[in-house]
């Protein structure tokens, strides 16, 4: 499909803007963040570069925008496997179901669309952090999930603290597994046998109990070495 004709379709007098932001993330569906261009969108519209550059001051405001597009899809795409959980009673059963479910929705987004996964984790010029990661509603509901845990009990206190990037960590390490890495090859039994035991292993670690005082310290002697 061309992506220029959807978004010509699409554009109506007056709605330059998002318009614009529409071929950006059709850009950035194609060939990533790096993609996105006043001139590229603006050429996909059919507008000139001088017309888009009256509702974006350069490029990094209009991937500004394309970014923000991008974490709506990964937030509905979380949203969609939370929608299929059974109804349970069991607020550990249901803590863990939302877990693995918002957790299926980030793979699900990063397989389906590459592209605009990575637009989500792009960082501009100067910037000193990922797309504001913390308010990000995608990174709030993962945080709200942990929250879940930690609130009924299965997350002990003492682990709470940054329990959320070791599960970002975990979902996303695994995502680029399978974008960029040794798992993009591997058979659909092998994929998702490595999501289920990524799974299993992480719901086990936020519940089990603690490490006892000497192993502990064995391992941040290491990491801290």
């Amino acid at each position: 499909m061309n992506p220029s004709a959807t978004v010509r379709t699409g554009y109506h007098h007056g709605d330059l803007r998002n318009a614009l932001i529409r071929a950006a993330a059709d850009l950035a569906r194609e060939g990533g963040p790096r993609s996105v261009t006043i001139r590229a969108a603006a050429r996909m519209v059919g507008v000139t570069p001088t017309a888009a550059y009256r509702h974006f001051a350069g490029h990094e405001e209009l991937l500004q925008a394309t970014r923000e597009l991008a974490m709506t899809g990964l937030t509905e795409a979380m949203n969609a496997e939370v929608k299929k959980l059974p109804g349970v009673t069991d607020p550990v059963r249901r803590g863990l179901q939302n877990l693995a479910a918002v957790g299926l929705g980030y793979l699900t987004f990063a397989t389906r669309e590459p592209g605009l996964f990575r637009t989500c984790h792009a960082k501009g010029e100067g910037e000193s952090s990922v797309f504001d990661v913390w308010t990000a509603e995608p990174f709030r509901k993962a945080i709200a999930v942990i929250d879940e845990l930690a609130e009924i009990g299965y997350l002990p206190p003492q682990r709470r603290p940054m329990s959320e990037v070791a599960i970002w960590s975990a979902v996303h390490g695994l995502a680029m597994l399978f974008l960029d890495g040794p798992l993009g090859d591997a058979s659909e039994e092998i994929r998702q046998a490595a999501i289920e035991r990524t799974f299993e292993v992480t719901a086990t670690g936020l519940g089990a109990p603690p490490l006892t005082g000497e192993l502990r310290e064995d391992l941040l002697r290491i990491i801290r070495s």
